[in-house]
């Protein structure tokens, strides 16, 4: 119960942009809406898949063309999964928050997962609205945790306010992640929300979300993960 209260929250969370419907070629028109409750309905079918089909199997499927995971180093996620055998027991997670654009073109989930080992950490998911209308994961990341993260009463839904011209403002992605080392990022179709970072030769990592607030762009996610140990 506690689930479809939470989807019909995020449900009506959902924030219309302006601009004409868009669709792919032949397809039907996909209108430029924000739905952060099927993001969601998204993540939980993905973690679903995990425990039913198999952990990579799973990452396979709602994985971007273009997606990318680290390991620790980032990889093409296709290519990485292509021969990639399941473990015996998949590793499950919940999302716990969601923001979006106003187009809802991209979105950001962030949440808990646990290993079968009874290891737990957290995980933050880029989601981009395929031309069928259907989600598929851009980056996929994560770190330990020492301790789980709280489970909310609700999965908290964030949209970005709707632009308003002249728009868009100056892009500078990936301003606020300094240092040397491989660049990745990019933005929704109406620019509304940002996401961006680097990893550097170590496997160590930044990631950022920034969320435009009607003034100005907010980060709401600044993750830090740290190279692995050696012998990890």
């Amino acid at each position: 119960m506690r689930l479809a209260v939470a989807l019909l929250a995020l449900a009506l969370a959902g924030c219309a942009a302006g601009g004409p419907p868009r669709g792919g070629p032949g397809g039907p028109a996909l209108k430029p809406i924000a739905q952060p409750g099927d993001v969601v309905a998204a993540e939980l079918a993905f973690a679903n898949m995990a425990q039913e089909e198999g952990q990579w199997t799973a990452f396979r499927e709602y994985a971007a063309e273009d997606g990318v995971m680290f390991v620790p180093q980032m990889v093409n996620a296709k290519d990485w999964l292509k021969k990639r055998e399941n473990p015996a027991q998949a590793v499950a997670w919940q999302p716990h928050e969601v923001w979006s654009s106003c187009d809802g073109s991209v979105s950001v989930t962030r949440g808990a997962w646990q290993r079968p080992d009874g290891s737990t950490g957290w995980f933050t998911t880029v989601w981009q609205r395929q031309k069928d209308g259907e989600y598929r994961w851009l980056m996929d990341h994560g770190d330990t945790l020492a301790k789980p993260l709280a489970e909310p009463e609700l999965i908290d839904a964030h949209v970005a306010d709707c632009p308003q011209q002249p728009w868009p403002p100056a892009q500078e992605l990936l301003q606020a992640v300094p240092g040397n080392g491989e660049f990745f990022g990019g933005s929704s179709d109406d620019r509304t929300l940002r996401w961006g970072g680097r990893v550097d030769q170590w496997g160590g990592r930044i990631v950022t979300v920034d969320v435009w607030d009607g003034g100005q762009f907010q980060r709401v996610l600044h993750q830090t993960v740290a190279p692995p140990k050696a012998g990890e």
